[in-house]
């Protein structure tokens, strides 16, 4: 009779069974589906649209656990008695017909629900390929308009189909416990009370048990349970994964690439960059969002991030401050796990170390460079694209941590510069503040807490992450105090979302894939999971990144459109005020201008090429004898001619005219012909052109003569080979005919009548005024101009009695002349009478040589002859030949080398400072400017922010 009391047992159980199996829905919700499954049954379903699920509230708990039902199994009670063997046969055979026609039914009903169970399990372990339907052929998925699947469907028998076709197995248990009742001896009341007799022991047996040990092996079940889930849940997440990073790397290779698209991150992304570089400081209509990372120094801030974006990317130190300027990191799906800065072409590929170290040290080295000097910290973004299979798509921000206290080699002004920052990021209303606290030290040391709190009073938008919480589990007295700052109870700042989290060990090498095992791992065995002092959507990086990409596009979804709409706006009123202050000018940006400027100033140059020798060379000649003119006067010609005969005045000019040669002579000629290039060169580029000349471009055209001057150096070996080539000219005395002759003479008198102008100019600001200027002018002369007068009028006294005195005088002279001064009442000093001799004598001398110039006008037959037989002496004119011919020489051989080489290398050089300028935007920013300029950039920049914004908006409505 045991068989049958099992018998019956199990009927019962299978009656439990089918009645919980009849409840079952004959549809699943399409919520609960995978995703593969979703799309594979939206295909056969054409009543069904793509629809994507709703976006989850700021509230709502993220978690993969959540999306998980726990199947419970509800048992019948089962009713236990004894009942005695009998050697009744038809009864046994009864009970083992009933028995196998309950095997024969039970196993059809039990198989065809086991059948469609696992049939749904198998859906919901494929993945969503929906995003990949172009790979299958078209026609597969049009094969539902030539074959009916919907009646296909609907002719395969359903749950409730197959329960109908069970026999009713509450009467055949009824009728077996009638039949065992008849063929029992005892009573029937008898088997009864045994039962509920030893249901009655069990219930004693059962109150035994206390409460609490219930309850924790409900607790340690569920949080099994839990665990269990998530192991699967991850296992098919990871095999997801592979097949979309298998399905990229095809895609990646060309197959379908026609209907590849720019992913809706990326675009967003280059909006903000553009955006970015609109204006800096944040001073626009920006509230597009962003998850702005923010927390004190070494709170585990870049940790946090390494882990979402599943690589090690931030440079780090020990204990120093490591981000230096905020730097923006954009996550997207890819077939690759890469990072690529925006403005390089280059990939770090992060599943090798050594494109690993070169990216940190990349960015540490664009942190520096974006630092000024004397500074610690810049607001300037490094902006960072990280593509890779399973990556939450959402922006972040890190930020430079916040400091408490300015310590050595920092900036002092450091502290206050890293809050303006990030307050310029938090201030913007859209923006999710990921806010980082250490949790393995005191809540209360923290400083970010207090300014988030001031940005983000209400916690709308705030997301509260605890790091270190294995050290804080470790080290802290009290684990309700971690409860309480996953809370925000024990300090006065709100949130939207609370989570803890394990950045590691604290080892720098640790791999991203150790940390995240290390994580799991402290999680399941933690006491703060076990007594529900943390929930399982609040704990895990990976549960963190869900939520914060959740409540990134959330917010997105709701603002970009409002954006797009404010800048509409803001490009219709520059637009306006271009066309009424500029309606005759194109739009020209900063960049487009400097690039007219360029070609401008480029055919500036140019025109160098084109000026013709003899320009250059009336040019040099004039100019250089300007500069040395003085000195040949001066210190060679009149030393030489207060000589008594030619010979001593041949000897005289040859060594001055050596000595000036070999230590002066070429310098000079070089500083002349450079100076020559720089005037011309400045003309070019200065001289108006008419109704074509722009002055925007005044400044930069100035900037950049003056760096392309700066920087040019004539060439080394010029001065050397002038040397020789003056030297040679001033040794040369041979006048070949009587037109070089008069050439000398005019050339020497051209220069002694400049000399006697000038002389003249200092006697009259000497003596001052005559008597002409006196009676018609009313001017006066002073004290000292009256002495000098008297004195003057003396010395020309003594100059009359002798015409040829020597250019010195004598002491007993200026005893003479200040003698007689002193006769009428002038006291007068020695220096001052030598002074007036000077330029009195200087006159004298000069009016003398003016008139021997005349005599030797018909001198050139004397000079043929050596002046043989002739009083007159002509060395003076032939000595003002010899520098004539020499500034000739020189000035053709300085021609030679400007148009040879050195135009060219100007012309070089200035286009190697237009190419400096080029990359250099503070430095166009600063040479053209003014309104103009800075409308046509504000209207460029809003113009490609909004077609950005619409084309952003146009795929975000298509991805709906």
């Amino acid at each position: 009779m045991w068989r049958a009391r099992r018998a019956a047992v199990a009927c019962e159980v299978c009656q439990s069974l089918v009645k919980h199996s009849s409840g079952i829905q004959r549809n699943l919700p399409l919520q609960k589906l995978h995703l593969v499954s979703r799309s594979i049954y939206r295909s056969h379903h054409p009543a069904l649209k793509l629809q994507r699920p709703q976006l989850r509230t700021s509230f709502q708990q993220f978690s993969s656990l959540t999306n998980l039902s726990l199947h419970k199994l509800k048992l019948s009670p089962i009713k236990y008695g004894y009942q005695p063997r009998r050697n009744f046969w038809p009864a046994r055979l009864a009970a083992r017909l009933l028995k196998l026609r309950y095997i024969i039914l039970g196993s059809a009903v039990g198989g065809g629900y086991t059948a469609k169970k696992t049939f749904d399990e198998w859906k919901d372990m494929i993945p969503d390929l929906s995003d990949y339907k172009w790979i299958v052929p078209d026609f597969i998925w049009e094969i539902d308009e030539y074959i009916d699947l919907d009646k296909i469907r609907k002719a395969l028998p359903s749950s409730e189909d197959l329960a109908k076709l069970a026999p009713d197995l509450d009467k055949i248990a009824d009728s077996l416990s009638l039949l065992k009742d008849f063929f029992t001896t005892g009573s029937p009341g008898e088997t009864t009370f045994r039962a509920t007799d030893h249901g009655s022991e069990s219930d004693k047996h059962y109150r035994k048990v206390s409460d609490k040990e219930k309850i924790d092996q409900l607790q340690e079940e569920l949080l099994h349970t839990q665990l269990k889930y998530q192991r699967i849940l991850e296992r098919l997440e990871k095999e997801n994964k592979e097949l979309r990073k298998l399905v990229l790397q095809k895609d990646d290779k060309g197959i379908h690439h026609r209907k590849l698209k720019k992913s809706l991150i990326d675009m967003y992304s280059e909006v903000l960059d553009v955006l970015s570089d609109y204006d800096a400081s944040y001073n626009t209509q920006d509230h597009l969002p962003r998850v702005v990372v923010v927390g004190d120094q070494s709170a585990g801030k870049t940790s946090v991030l390494e882990m979402i974006a599943q690589a090690r990317i931030f440079p780090r130190g020990s204990g120093e401050m490591m981000t230096r300027s905020p730097v923006k990191v954009t996550l997207s799906e890819g077939p690759h796990h890469v990072a690529l800065f925006k403005d390089s072409s280059r990939e770090f590929d992060l599943t090798k170390e050594e494109d690993l170290a070169a990216l940190r040290h990349e960015i540490e080295l664009r942190m520096r460079k974006n630092v000024k000097e004397g500074c610690t910290v810049s607001p300037e973004t490094i902006s960072l694209n990280v593509k890779g299979p399973g990556l939450q798509r959402m922006v972040l921000v890190d930020l430079p941590g916040v400091i408490n206290t300015v310590t050595s080699g920092m900036a002092p002004d450091t502290k206050e510069t890293i809050f303006s920052i990030s307050k310029a990021y938090m201030q913007n209303p859209n923006a999710i503040i990921l806010c980082i606290q250490d949790g393995s030290v005191d809540a209360e040391r923290s400083i970010v807490t207090d300014l988030v709190s001031q940005m983000d009073p209400h916690g709308r938008r705030t997301i509260f992450v605890l790091t270190k919480v294995d050290l804080a589990e470790k080290n802290v007295a009290s684990p309700s105090r971690i409860q309480q700052i996953i809370e925000g109870k024990l300090f006065p700042m709100k949130a939207l979302g609370y989570f803890a989290v394990v950045t590691g060990k604290g080892n720098s090498s640790e791999s991203i894939e150790a940390i995240r095992e290390y994580e799991e791992e402290f999680f399941q065995n933690s006491k703060l999971l076990k007594t529900s002092m943390l929930k399982a959507h609040q704990v895990t990086t990976r549960n963190l990144s869900l939520a914060v990409s959740d409540c990134f596009w959330k917010m997105v979804r709701e603002s970009v459109e409002q954006q797009a709409d404010s800048f509409k706006a803001t490009r219709f009123n520059l637009e306006t005020e271009w066309k009424n202050n500029y309606p005759r000018l194109r739009e020209l940006d900063r960049n487009e201008l400097f690039e007219k400027a360029k070609n401008e100033i480029l055919d500036e140059v140019i025109s160098l090429s084109q000026v013709t020798p003899k320009h250059w060379e009336e040019i040099l000649q004039q100019s250089l004898w300007e500069r040395v003119s003085t000195h040949v006067i001066e210190n060679i010609y009149l030393p030489a001619a207060q000589t008594m005969n030619s010979g001593t005045f041949n000897t005289t000019v040859d060594i001055k005219l050596k000595q000036w040669t070999d230590k002066q002579l070429p310098n000079k000629a070089v500083e002349v012909a450079w100076e020559t290039l720089q005037e011309e060169f400045s003309r070019f580029m200065t001289e108006p052109k008419g109704k074509e000349h722009d002055d925007i471009f005044d400044k930069l055209k100035e900037a950049v003569k003056e760096e392309s001057i700066k920087r040019h150096k004539w060439n080394d070996f010029a001065e050397d080979s002038l040397r020789v080539i003056q030297h040679n000219a001033l040794e040369d005395r041979s006048i070949s005919d009587k037109q070089q002759w008069d050439a000398a003479i005019y050339f020497m008198e051209e220069a002694l009548q400049a000399r006697l102008k000038d002389t003249e100019n200092a006697i009259e600001n000497m003596i001052g005024p005559d008597w002409k200027k006196r009676w018609l002018y009313w001017k006066n002369r002073t004290q000292e101009q009256s002495v000098h007068n008297e004195t003057k009028n003396e010395l020309e006294k003594m100059l009359k009695c002798n015409e040829e005195h020597p250019a010195y005088l004598a002491s007993d002279e200026i005893t003479t002349v200040r003698k007689n001064l002193e006769s009428r009442g002038v006291e007068v000093d020695p220096s001052l009478i030598k002074d007036t001799w000077h330029q009195v004598y200087r006159r004298h001398f000069l009016k003398t040589a003016l008139n021997h110039c005349n005599l030797c006008r018909r001198g050139f037959y004397y000079y043929q002859r050596h002046f043989i037989d002739s009083e007159l002496e002509c060395n003076d004119v032939v000595l003002f030949w010899r520098i004539q011919r020499m500034l000739a020489i020189t000035a053709n051989t300085l021609r030679q080398q400007l148009t040879n080489t050195e135009v060219r290398r100007l012309e070089k050089n200035v286009k190697e400072v237009l190419e400096d300028f080029a990359e250099d935007g503070e430095k166009k920013i600063k040479l053209l400017t003014g309104k103009r300029v800075q409308l046509a950039e504000d209207l460029k920049k809003v113009r490609e922010i909004q077609e950005k914004l619409d084309a952003f908006i146009e795929a975000l409505h298509q991805e709906k």
